[in-house]
């Protein structure tokens, strides 16, 4: 969403189909925009760039094999799968 930010949205995040992380923007430790203002004090942020900023309970790891989903409401979401190490 261009020009957007979201102060509040589910924020979701699956692993292999099950849900491991399910909250909401609005209990980030930092607003979107005070990460925003901090980051581009250092980087040119340019659209479609991903700020990662911690995390909600239920971190876990992953392994080789893995299909990672998540989403943003009001966002797109994202889809990767882990590969081997190299």
């Amino acid at each position: 969403m261009p020009g957007v930010v979201i102060d509040s949205g589910a924020i979701a995040l699956q692993v292999n189909g099950a849900t491991k992380q399910n909250s909401d923007v609005d209990k980030l430790i930092w607003n979107n925009r005070e990460i925003i203002v901090d980051l581009s004090l250092f980087y040119r942020l340019q659209p479609g760039d991903l700020v990662y900023a911690g995390t909600p309970e239920g971190v876990g790891s992953v392994v080789s094999g893995d299909t990672i989903t998540g989403r943003v409401e009001g966002a797109a979401e994202v889809a990767l799968n882990v590969g081997s190490v190299e």
